[in-house]
């Protein structure tokens, strides 16, 4: 059976590129434009990986990985971050003391994403 992974990301070039990336790889992948979809999405489908960026509108990444972790506790999560007000290394810090698995700043490299996913699927 595929793994599947939930993408959260609200820029459409980087939702589709990732996407299209990991479908080639044999993932099943859903997407969502923000945290709100992708918690109800994680609630009805489950994943085996999150990967979730951090600055969305409606619900930020920060509020949606809080909210993975305390009803999911063992959830598999790699945040990415192109950064907001703040440089991304700082919102990506946040998500590492929230317990994110990985984080990765934007833009980051094909074979960087494929070996974060690769090591946690």
């Amino acid at each position: 059976m595929l793994k599947k992974i939930l993408v959260i990301e609200d820029d459409e070039q980087v939702c589709s590129m990732l996407k299209i990336l990991l479908e080639k790889e044999g993932y099943a992948v859903i997407d969502a434009p923000n945290g709100k979809v992708g918690m109800r999405l994680y609630r009805e489908n489950g994943a085996d990986l999150v990967i979730t960026d951090l600055i969305m509108p409606e619900k930020e990444g920060i509020e949606t990985i809080r909210e993975l972790k305390r009803d999911n506790p063992d959830v598999k999560i790699i945040a990415i971050s192109g950064g907001g007000i703040i440089k991304p290394e700082e919102y990506l810090k946040i998500a590492e003391k929230l317990g994110v698995q990985r984080t990765l700043a934007k833009p980051f490299k094909r074979d960087e994403i494929l070996e974060a996913v690769n090591e946690l699927i």
